[in-house]
């Protein structure tokens, strides 16, 4: 699956800079929150692609990203600065941001915590892997309206089209041109 972005920290430290222009301080909770759900979103939202190189897994509290847990454990390393992001992804994190910037570490850690690939991956234990697959399948689900899902409206909120106005002033959604996946293809 092509990425993204080249790391995991460029996602994070977008969130982090964008809580700081906002005057607010992210807890590293809810940073990890944050980019579990950016990483899911964004493989709904483009078939077949990841956002960022990165793995989640079970902590006590909820789902983490541990490079990112082990290399912020102090805050924030000096020597790491963040390398521009594409417009599209940068645009798809502000949606994300807008969703849930605002909701506490403790609010998203409960949220997530519901999700079925997050329980499934806890009952087996600390430090399981959440797979992205599974991830996917309920934020799809959810996108695609699945009633079952309390979370549909969410997932349509964060991956809905942005409105541009044509030449004549008509309103037209536009999403960024994404290749088909891999397997899509019919010979």
């Amino acid at each position: 699956m092509p990425f993204a972005v080249k790391s995991c920290f460029d996602v994070v430290l977008w969130f982090s800079d964008k809580a700081l222009n906002e005057n607010e301080y992210i807890q590293p909770q809810k940073l990890h929150r944050l980019i579990f759900l950016a990483q899911a979103y964004f493989s709904v939202a483009y078939p077949g692609r990841k956002l960022m190189p990165a793995t989640f897994v079970t902590d006590s509290f909820g789902p983490i990203e541990p490079t990112v847990f082990h290399a912020l454990a102090y805050g924030r390393p000096p020597m790491l600065d963040p390398n521009p992001l594409p417009d599209q992804v940068a645009q798809f994190l502000d949606g994300i941001w807008r969703r849930y910037g605002g909701y506490s570490a403790d609010a998203l850690t409960r949220r997530l915590n519901e999700h079925p690939a997050v329980q499934a991956a806890m009952q087996k234990g600390l430090n399981e892997e959440i797979p992205l697959l599974a991830m996917v399948k309920f934020y799809a689900d959810a996108a695609k309206g699945n009633p079952a899902s309390a979370v549909a409206a969410e997932t349509a909120k964060v991956v809905k089209p942005r409105l541009m106005r044509s030449q004549s002033g008509k309103a037209v959604a536009v999403t960024g041109w994404a290749p088909k996946p891999l397997g899509d293809k019919k010979d």
